[in-house]
Order: C-alpha cells, then sequence, then structure tokens
C-alpha cells in the first residue's frame, strides 16, 4: 500500500453536529494524497455513525474508538500511533479547511525547506457564520515568542514526522497544541507560516476554549508541568503571558 503523504489527525466527541462539514472540508482537499484518522472519545450521538458512513465511501478515512471516555489528548494519540504519513495535520471534529489547504502548505515546505509550518485563519461561529475575523501570526516565529503566546492555530499546525519523529501529545484538557509546537521550537531556530488564511476556526459558546479565564489555568499547567518552573516562575511567565495577549498578539488579530 502507498504510503500516505499526510495524516490528519481528528478526535471526537458527540460532534455529530460538525463531524459532516469537517471530513468534507478534507475530501475536498485538492491535494489528494491524505489519510484521516479519527479516533471517538465514547460519543453518545451519532458521531460514530456519521463517521462510518463516510468510511464505506472512502477508504482515505479510518476510525478507532476508544473503550472509555479518556479526553482528547488520549484520543489523538490514539490516532497518531497509527498515523502512516510523513507529515503530520491537526483537524479538530468542529473545525473546517479551505481546498487548497494541503496543497499550499505541503508545496511551502517542500520549497523552504521547512520541517514544521502553519497558516493563519478565519473563525466562525457556533452555526457556521463567518466572523470578519482573522487570526494572523509573525512572519518569523522563535521559541522564545512561543513561549509567551501560542500563535499557531491547532488546525494549521503540520509538522514532519520523518525529521521529528511522532510527537506525543500532552493529556492536558487545553493547551496540547501547545506544548507540540514548543517541543518542535525546541529543536529549530524558528518557523514561518504560510501567510494566508487556509482554515476556519468554530468558535463554540460553551467549549472551554470560549472561556478565558478558564484557559489561564491550562496556560500555568504549561508552564508548570511542562517547562517544570516553580511557583514564583510560573506566575511570573504567566504575568508576562498576559501582557502579550493583551498588547502583543491583537495585533495579529485582524477583520478579514
Amino acid at each position: 500500500m502507498e504510503r500516505p503523504v499526510v495524516s490528519i489527525i481528528t478526535p471526537s466527541y458527540n460532534s455529530a453536529s460538525f463531524i459532516t462539514q469537517t471530513i468534507r472540508s478534507v475530501q475536498e482537499q485538492t491535494f489528494l494524497h491524505w489519510e484521516l484518522l479519527i479516533t471517538d472519545d465514547c460519543s453518545t450521538d451519532d458521531t460514530v455513525e456519521i463517521i462510518n458512513a463516510f468510511i464505506k465511501a472512502d477508504s482515505r478515512i479510518k476510525l478507532f474508538t476508544l473503550p472509555q471516555n479518556a479526553g482528547p489528548g488520549v484520543a489523538r494519540n490514539h490516532s497518531l500511533n497509527h498515523a502512516a504519513g510523513k507529515y503530520i495535520a491537526f483537524l479538530d471534529s468542529d473545525d473546517l479547511w479551505k481546498p487548497e489547504k494541503l496543497e499550499k502548505q505541503i508545496r511551502f515546505m517542500a520549497q523552504s525547506g521547512q520541517h514544521f509550518t502553519f497558516t493563519f485563519y478565519d473563525c466562525m461561529d457556533e452555526n457556521g457564520d463567518l466572523m470578519n475575523q482573522r487570526v494572523e501570526a509573525p512572519e518569523t516565529l522563535s521559541y522564545k515568542q512561543l513561549f509567551f503566546c501560542n500563535y499557531v492555530g491547532n488546525l494549521t499546525g503540520i509538522y514532519d514526522s520523518d525529521y521529528f519523529g511522532k510527537i506525543p501529545v500532552s493529556s492536558i484538557k487545553k493547551r496540547q497544541d501547545w506544548i507540540v509546537w514548543l517541543t518542535i521550537l525546541k529543536k529549530l531556530k524558528y518557523a514561518k507560516p504560510v501567510p494566508e488564511s487556509l482554515a476556519v476556526y468554530r468558535i463554540r459558546t460553551k467549549s472551554v476554549s470560549s472561556s478565558k479565564m478558564n484557559l489561564l489555568q491550562y496556560n500555568y499547567a504549561v508552564y508548570r508541568d511542562f517547562h517544570r518552573l516553580n511557583v514564583i516562575a510560573a506566575l511570573a511567565c504567566m504575568a508576562i503571558f498576559l501582557v502579550v495577549q493583551l498588547l502583543v498578539k491583537p495585533r495579529y488579530v485582524k477583520k478579514s
């Protein structure tokens, strides 16, 4: 069997309202050499049935199910363990890719020699309506910049598994992607984005990500558990993090 170029890692949990759009956005890619690895985290709605309907018509889509609810980190790792592609990409079960996302990003990586890239992305509301908001990133991203702000949207990042190996995903409930990118930037001097919006992020009103206060505890956990900082150092980093969120990152959030 021919090796897929890109393995797309997707966790799902009660995603029946959105998973069809997500899968179709992958199927509509102009780049065809991918596999979509979905691990379902014990959904209680029709998510699994919807995914199985797609699998019958498209062998590039594979479904795995966890024996008990374990969280998105475990689900991502389960898919990652089965990934065969040179490149690892991430797409959550409620987000979307624009049709040329993979084609443009893989070409950029091949031409520039970058082992890790990401893109800009637009935002939509829970109903799928665009919010006239685009999230961009610095032209060159260093580890130091990433240390105080996650400029990389999870739905946009792609890394070369032949170069880095498969990077395990943390079991922390949120900020898992930030830890992956930090692991990568520890090895690289810098990373460059494809300077174009190639994905659409869904902002859900009741999600953990929609609450900035809830996210702060996960940011703190990254400094304490991943970076192994003591309490005082972690709090100091959190103070800088907040300043960056208030004064620096807004420069990269634009009206589309």
